[in-house]
């Protein structure tokens, strides 16, 4: 199934800080197949999981493969919650299985990057696209002439800090 597609310019709103966590894993030695396929395969099932469950602060993903390296963009509405879901039993399954085989073989390596991105430090814009990023995380909302530019989306979050600081 397609996804709509939303002809235009838009941009996202969020309310708050938002927490993006990038995730993914590099496959070293193609050969390794036993070594990495099974880190490959622990993620879709937590992936299912995030989904499933409401108010657990997880908001949505984006996924990117390349030939070794996978990408996955995670959109959170706190750290407090991003780490309540990694002590959680499916994530510390995962983890603890990765650690017992393979933790220091160079067959396959894994990464995150966490990053907290303070309420209106940030600035999107989307044209002729599906919900994407941050836009499918939190609100979607159209360009304006006030919100036209990088310049004015990020003017626009200043100018709010400024008048809620009084």
């Amino acid at each position: 199934m397609a996804a709509k597609v939303f002809p235009g310019r838009y941009t996202a709103e969020a309310d708050d800080e938002v927490i993006v966590f990038l995730i993914g894993m590099r496959v070293n030695k193609w050969r390794a197949v036993h070594k990495w396929l099974p880190v490959l395969l622990a993620m879709p099932p937590m992936i299912q999981e995030l989904y499933s469950q409401k108010d657990n602060g997880f908001f949505s993903a984006e996924n990117f493969i390349n030939l070794r390296t996978t990408l996955m963009i995670q959109y959170w509405r706190s750290e407090d919650e991003l780490y309540a879901y990694a002590k959680a039993p499916k994530h510390l399954k995962a983890w603890r299985n990765f650690n017992r085989k393979v933790k220091d073989n160079p067959a396959v390596g894994i990464y995150h990057e966490t990053y907290k991105v303070k309420d209106g430090a940030h600035e999107v814009i989307y044209g002729n696209m599906p919900l994407f990023g941050l836009a499918k995380a939190y609100q979607h909302v159209p360009v304006l002439p006030h919100t036209a530019s990088a310049k004015q989306r990020l003017s626009k979050k200043e100018e709010e800090r400024f008048v809620d600081s009084r």
